[in-house]
Protein backbone atom coordinates (compact mmCIF):
# COMPACT_ATOMS: atom_id res chain seq x y z
CA UNK A 1 0.00 0.00 0.00
CA UNK A 2 1.53 3.30 -1.16
CA UNK A 3 0.29 5.29 1.84
CA UNK A 4 1.91 2.83 4.24
CA UNK A 5 5.22 2.99 2.35
CA UNK A 6 5.16 6.78 2.44
CA UNK A 7 4.45 6.81 6.19
CA UNK A 8 7.10 4.16 6.84
CA UNK A 9 9.69 6.23 4.97
CA UNK A 10 8.68 9.40 6.85
CA UNK A 11 8.98 7.53 10.17
CA UNK A 12 12.38 6.17 9.11
CA UNK A 13 13.57 9.71 8.29
CA UNK A 14 12.34 10.95 11.67
CA UNK A 15 14.08 8.12 13.53
CA UNK A 16 17.38 8.59 11.69
CA UNK A 17 17.44 12.39 12.16
CA UNK A 18 16.01 12.48 15.70
CA UNK A 19 19.38 13.17 17.41
CA UNK A 20 20.13 16.09 15.07
CA UNK A 21 19.55 19.64 16.24
CA UNK A 22 17.46 21.82 13.94
CA UNK A 23 15.65 18.92 12.27
CA UNK A 24 11.94 18.31 12.72
CA UNK A 25 10.57 16.15 9.92
CA UNK A 26 6.80 16.44 9.67
CA UNK A 27 6.35 15.94 5.92
CA UNK A 28 8.18 15.52 2.61
CA UNK A 29 7.98 19.21 1.73
CA UNK A 30 8.48 22.15 4.11
CA UNK A 31 10.51 20.05 6.58
CA UNK A 32 13.25 19.77 3.93
CA UNK A 33 13.31 23.34 2.56
CA UNK A 34 16.58 24.55 4.15
CA UNK A 35 18.53 21.40 3.28
CA UNK A 36 19.35 20.64 6.93
CA UNK A 37 17.14 17.52 7.07
CA UNK A 38 18.83 16.15 3.95
CA UNK A 39 22.24 16.83 5.51
CA UNK A 40 21.25 15.17 8.81
CA UNK A 41 19.92 12.07 7.06
CA UNK A 42 23.03 11.69 4.91
CA UNK A 43 25.34 12.51 7.84
CA UNK A 44 23.76 9.72 9.87
CA UNK A 45 25.21 7.21 7.40
CA UNK A 46 28.39 9.11 6.46
CA UNK A 47 29.41 10.94 9.65
CA UNK A 48 33.00 11.49 8.53
CA UNK A 49 32.00 13.16 5.26
CA UNK A 50 31.33 16.63 6.74
CA UNK A 51 30.93 18.54 10.00
CA UNK A 52 27.19 18.74 10.72
CA UNK A 53 27.49 21.27 13.55
CA UNK A 54 28.74 24.06 11.26
CA UNK A 55 25.83 23.91 8.78
CA UNK A 56 23.81 27.09 8.34
CA UNK A 57 20.03 26.83 7.74
CA UNK A 58 20.23 30.22 6.01
CA UNK A 59 22.35 28.66 3.23
CA UNK A 60 19.95 26.12 1.73
CA UNK A 61 21.69 25.86 -1.65
CA UNK A 62 25.00 24.90 -0.02
CA UNK A 63 23.19 22.43 2.27
CA UNK A 64 21.42 20.75 -0.65
CA UNK A 65 24.65 20.53 -2.65
CA UNK A 66 26.52 19.05 0.32
CA UNK A 67 23.81 16.47 1.06
CA UNK A 68 23.39 15.39 -2.55
CA UNK A 69 27.12 15.13 -3.25
CA UNK A 70 27.64 13.13 -0.04
CA UNK A 71 24.70 10.83 -0.88
CA UNK A 72 26.71 9.73 -3.91
CA UNK A 73 28.84 7.76 -1.43
CA UNK A 74 25.82 5.46 -1.19
CA UNK A 75 25.58 5.35 -4.97
CA UNK A 76 22.57 7.67 -4.93
CA UNK A 77 22.27 9.67 -8.16
CA UNK A 78 21.64 13.43 -7.95
CA UNK A 79 17.93 13.30 -8.76
CA UNK A 80 17.31 16.77 -7.33
CA UNK A 81 18.91 20.08 -8.27
CA UNK A 82 19.87 22.54 -5.52
CA UNK A 83 19.02 25.56 -7.71
CA UNK A 84 15.53 24.21 -8.42
CA UNK A 85 14.88 23.54 -4.74
CA UNK A 86 16.02 27.02 -3.70
CA UNK A 87 13.70 28.62 -6.28
CA UNK A 88 10.64 26.89 -4.80
CA UNK A 89 8.81 28.31 -1.78
CA UNK A 90 9.01 24.78 -0.43
CA UNK A 91 10.09 21.57 -2.15
CA UNK A 92 7.56 19.49 -4.06
CA UNK A 93 6.81 16.54 -1.77
CA UNK A 94 6.85 14.08 -4.69
CA UNK A 95 10.42 15.12 -5.59
CA UNK A 96 11.65 14.83 -2.00
CA UNK A 97 9.83 11.52 -1.51
CA UNK A 98 11.32 10.08 -4.70
CA UNK A 99 14.82 11.16 -3.70
CA UNK A 100 14.49 9.69 -0.19
CA UNK A 101 13.16 6.43 -1.65
CA UNK A 102 16.19 6.22 -3.91
CA UNK A 103 18.62 7.08 -1.10
CA UNK A 104 17.02 4.37 1.07
CA UNK A 105 17.22 1.85 -1.78
CA UNK A 106 20.91 2.65 -2.32
CA UNK A 107 21.64 2.28 1.41
CA UNK A 108 19.90 -1.11 1.45
CA UNK A 109 21.89 -2.17 -1.62
CA UNK A 110 25.14 -1.19 0.12
CA UNK A 111 24.11 -3.08 3.27
CA UNK A 112 23.92 0.12 5.36
CA UNK A 113 20.23 -0.38 6.16
CA UNK A 114 18.82 -3.68 7.30
CA UNK A 115 15.37 -4.55 6.04
CA UNK A 116 12.95 -7.12 7.37
CA UNK A 117 13.03 -10.18 5.20
CA UNK A 118 9.65 -11.08 3.77
CA UNK A 119 8.65 -14.74 4.09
Amino acid sequence: NAKNVKQMLLDWCRAKTEPYEGVDIQNFSSSWKDGIAFCALVHRFFPDAFEYSILNPNKPKENFQLAFSTARLAGCPPLLDADDLVRMHEPDWKCVYTYIQEFYRCLVEKGLVKTKKRP
